[in-house]
């Protein structure tokens, strides 16, 4: 006769799916609870998931801007001079860019020290500028007219001005119907052309473009390059990035910025990733609210379910039984609230990035992550409560309060 085998073939056992039907089952009992409970976690689980959604959505928007743009296009401007003064670029500056073997295109353009107006009759600073361009700055920018068309080498001669989408809509300039004019100067000019935004270069969406010739002749200015843009063999940006300066004003290259304006984009996507880090801190304090509030719901559960515990206790069941009950209970709520999360925060991110035109990228790992934490966050939420349950004496618990 061997007692151990007896105590082993008697001994209470508990499979690890009657665990979780129990768990569950306690849930349903207390639906309304739950569903609270529940909402909870979701609300914690969602802020993630939108947050790194939402973050991803834009990174993957600008990267895509960033592919579509091109990182090979170069700005020369002309800086300040040794006494701090606004310098200029050299007349010959253009051409000797032109002379940079890895460069494929590029355009000048001049300052100009007037403004636009819709006609003569208003003195108002609105911020546009009037820029003195050649015709190949379009096609160095990879642009593109949204009415119209841009200036050419018959145009550039001509009173014709070009304007930016930003300019466009100041000057309420909406078509080009009835052959708009501007007022320029002192001189009246008709809108030939208005571009689409340029995403990498702001400062062309809000002016206004004429001909260098017309400059000249007509309003009787000097066309001094202020700006160059160029497009640079991809495999040779870095290296004609450190040459510009001194190829552009080889007497004075400290008075030349040269600058690539997809670094601006990569510089929001930077900001971004600072703001989702805060953005994902807060959305863990909630969650971390929202596990104790399971917390505080299981040690009420505990309180009320004395007499459940007492019998289950008296009928055999362990220790490890009821720490593995509870715990599972509060898993399977928390996991519940992941879930509800989850989704919601899926389609926060879906209307969000469709409402602003973005690309909609919601990483499935952050998914898997958030249901991960909702799960953990309910395990550790349930092993306090759990261990009370589990060291109710049974004569006690099943003992009448009132």
């Amino acid at each position: 006769m061997r007692p151990s085998t007896t105590a082993t073939r008697w001994r209470s056992r508990m499979r690890s799916a009657d665990v979780v039907a129990t768990g569950v089952q306690g849930l349903r009992a207390r639906k309304i609870r739950t569903a609270l409970s529940a909402v909870g976690i979701a609300i914690g689980i969602a802020s993630l998931i939108a947050v790194v959604g939402i973050s991803a959505s834009s990174r993957a928007e600008l990267i895509a801007q960033i592919d579509r743009l091109g990182t090979n296009l170069l700005q020369v401007q002309a800086g300040d001079d040794v006494f701090g003064e606004d310098s200029a670029l050299p007349e010959q500056a253009p051409s000797m860019v032109r002379r940079i073997a890895p460069v494929l295109q590029s355009a000048g353009m001049a300052r100009l020290n007037t403004e636009v107006q819709r006609n003569d009759l208003v003195d108002d600073r609105n911020g546009l500028k009037v820029l003195a361009a050649e015709p190949q700055l379009l096609d160095t920018l990879e642009g593109a007219v949204a009415a119209g068309r841009f200036l050419d080498q018959g145009t550039a001669k001509l009173a014709t001005v070009v304007l930016g989408s930003v300019a466009a809509e100041r000057l309420g300039i909406t078509d080009l119907g009835g052959s708009p004019r501007v007022h320029i100067a002192g001189e009246w000019f008709t809108v030939i052309g208005v571009l689409d935004p340029l995403p990498l270069n702001p400062e062309i969406d809000r002016s206004a473009l004429i001909g260098e010739d017309i400059t000249e002749t007509l309003l009787g200015a000097e066309v001094i390059p202020t700006d160059i843009y160029l497009r640079v063999d991809p495999d040779h940006v870095d290296g004609v990035r450190a040459v510009l300066a001194r190829t552009v004003n080889p007497a004075d290259p400290n008075e030349v910025s040269v600058s690539r304006p997809s670094d601006a984009l990569e510089a929001r996507a930077q900001v971004d990733q600072n703001l989702q880090n805060l953005l994902l801190g807060l959305g863990g304090v909630a969650l971390v609210v929202g596990g104790l509030g399971i917390a505080n719901i299981m040690i009420v559960s505990v309180l009320e379910r004395r007499t459940e515990i007492g019998i289950r206790r008296a009928l055999g069941a362990t220790k490890r039984h009821i720490v593995a009950q509870f715990v599972a209970e509060s898993a399977s709520l928390a996991c519940l609230g992941g879930l509800l999360g989850a989704g919601l925060g899926t389609a926060i991110t879906f209307g969000y990035a469709t409402r602003q035109g973005w690309l909609v990228a919601v990483p499935f790992s952050a998914l898997a992550a958030g249901v991960a934490a909702a799960l953990v966050l309910g395990v550790l939420a349930g092993l306090y409560p759990a261990g009370r349950a589990a060291h109710l004496d049974p004569a006690e618990a099943v003992r009448p309060t009132g």
